[in-house]
């Protein structure tokens, strides 16, 4: 499969440059209006360039929001995002980026902008799980989590994402899913983590916010909070007493009895049979 013989030749050169990426995001040109918003010119085909990740290999070829990607190399696109792969068919023009091309390599890139005809030349870069605010794969590493009386804290990513199946763009929670999707405009500076309150365990120091999920996670105890390790680092340090949890979504803040949290540790281990209240790496 060409698939599994371009990781094969990537993994031959060292160090291992992984599948490559583009950085730009698009919609399909079926509606005519948005053809015609475009200014595209000629047979309908490719398609719209709906944002572009700053710093990313799009973004350096420069393509902009609103072009009409039509071609790649010698392969059109049609208005549905698709061309016509010699083995597979119609199969999804990403496909030429991520399993045809190779990390370093130049793709000429076929555009109109405003109705003209354009090329860039595209160099294709891999761009490591570790860079993403919200990585969209893992490098066969376990989910980092941490644990606060029943509270579970993990980080948003992609795997967390697809835990609500194929079809998780919809069903996930849609506000989730928008980070996700648009992380590059929400966070342009990157550098840091989605924390999320994902879910509450019943125990004695969390009566009353049995109900509470998928809730992010903005500060502790006063404490900004980008990452995992922020968070386990902020609860060192209650005030008055109690760690105080800020989240962007109702309630809009917890507060956890500390001593309680720490007493009730153990045997919240050993209820639920968890080996570690928390796996931050």
């Amino acid at each position: 499969a060409p698939v599994i013989a371009h990781f094969l030749k990537d993994a031959e050169n060292q160090p291992y440059g992984g599948f490559p990426s583009a950085g730009f995001s698009f919609f399909p040109t079926r509606d005519p209006q948005l053809r015609a918003f475009a200014g595209q010119t000629g047979k309908p085909a490719g398609v719209y360039v709906s944002s572009v990740e700053p710093r990313m290999a799009a973004a350096k070829a420069g393509l902009q929001v609103g072009d009409i990607v039509v071609a790649i190399g010698n392969n059109e696109i049609d208005q549905n995002g698709n061309y016509v792969d010699p083995l597979y068919g119609k199969i999804d023009f990403t496909n030429l980026i991520t399993s045809r091309g190779f990390a370093g390599d130049s793709v000429p890139l076929q555009i109109q902008r405003g109705g003209k005809p354009m090329q860039l030349t595209l160099k294709l870069e891999h761009r490591a799980a570790k860079d993403y605010v919200i990585p969209p794969y893992s490098a066969d590493q376990p989910p980092p989590y941490y644990v606060l009386g029943g509270l579970i804290f993990e980080e948003l990513s992609r795997n967390y994402l697809k835990e609500w199946g194929g079809n998780w763009q919809k069903e996930a929670p849609e506000r989730l899913v928008y980070l996700d999707r648009y992380q590059s405009e929400i966070f342009p500076e990157g550098n840091q983590r989605v924390v999320l309150l994902s879910q509450v365990m019943p125990a004695n120091s969390t009566i009353g916010y049995d109900d509470l999920a998928y809730l992010t996670v903005k500060k502790v105890n006063d404490k900004d909070i980008r990452s995992l390790g922020d968070l386990a680092e902020a609860v060192k340090h209650p005030i008055n007493g109690f760690i105080k949890i800020e989240t962007e979504e109702d309630p809009g803040q917890l507060e956890l009895e500390a001593t309680q949290i720490e007493a009730e540790a153990p045997s919240l281990q050993q209820n639920y049979g968890i080996p570690s209240l928390q796996r931050l790496e």
